[in-house]
């Protein structure tokens, strides 16, 4: 296994134009704004390059011989049912989270940048080993994720989910998250693989998908429920971004919420409207 297919990552110069069915007209959408190319690293980290969202349209998850790939959850789920222990990916909710919406949180280009390449100033460095050779990935902090991940903490079921490889995201979450905010942390095996991208199937999680929240940089990621998306821009290394703190107090307002869709939703027309 060589190094393009351990982390998936977009590049700044260099990202891919993805192409998604609608779910009404089986057209495709193209973002013209931030194109984006895949470059030698770019199936290392993250996820492949977004496409233009679509607020209020959602693609249905994949089928397979008349047969959906996953089941998704019933709008009745409750963390205490007698679903079986494979059926969703996450765990049973925490007795003192059973109140909190779930809140999906990217890693690369959300949260950190990584890079093989050396850089004066890493945050991070964290050894990964490919076919028996260990190579250092050098991590960058995005501007105000300490004061980000511990306000999450406090307000959500906080997951990590990437489609990088466990071998190099679990090491960075371990650095990254000195707080233990993440309740559970989902890697590449646990998205859903359509159309060329890692999918982050918000229906398998076993949680009530009106109250899940996925914060990504890469619409890519969220294309089966882009309703429920906050979505970041890509970082790499400006340390002046405040997009952090930015999107604060949007999340905290959706923290008391029962159904989030009722302010994304709008929060969506409004946009389309500016």
């Amino acid at each position: 296994m060589d190094n393009t297919s351990i982390i998936t990552q977009v590049n700044r110069d260099e990202e891919p134009l993805n192409t998604f069915p609608t779910a009404d007209s089986g057209t495709t959408t193209t973002n013209s704004k931030k194109p984006r190319r895949r470059n030698l690293l770019s199936s290392f980290f993250c996820c492949f390059g977004p496409t233009n969202r679509t607020p209020n349209t959602t693609v249905a998850p994949p089928e397979e011989n008349g047969q959906k790939l996953h089941e998704p959850v019933q709008s009745a789920y409750t963390p205490n049912n007698n679903a079986g222990p494979n059926r969703y990916l996450l765990p049973q909710v925490r007795q003192e989270d059973v109140n909190k919406s779930c809140i999906v949180i990217d890693l690369d280009e959300t949260l950190v940048h990584s890079s093989f390449k050396p850089i004066s100033n890493p945050d991070f460095i964290v050894p990964v080993e490919i076919d028996g050779t260990v190579h250092q990935v050098y991590v960058l902090k995005r501007p105000h994720v300490d004061e980000f991940l511990q306000r999450m903490g406090e307000l959500y079921e906080c997951v990590l989910f990437t489609a990088s490889l466990a071998k190099y995201a679990d090491p960075v979450a371990d650095l990254l998250d000195k707080w233990g905010v993440f309740r559970a942390r989902l890697f590449r095996e646990s998205c859903v693989f359509h159309r060329g991208n890692y999918i982050k199937d918000l229906s398998r999680l076993g949680r009530r998908l009106e109250r899940i929240i996925i914060v990504d940089n890469s619409p890519a990621s969220y294309i089966f429920h882009q309703d429920n998306a906050i979505p970041v821009s890509s970082w790499f290394d400006d340390m002046s971004d405040t997009e952090l703190l930015d999107i604060l107090p949007l999340l905290e307002r959706l923290a008391q919420e029962d159904d989030i869709y009722r302010i994304l939703r709008k929060e969506n027309h409004n946009h389309i409207q500016a």
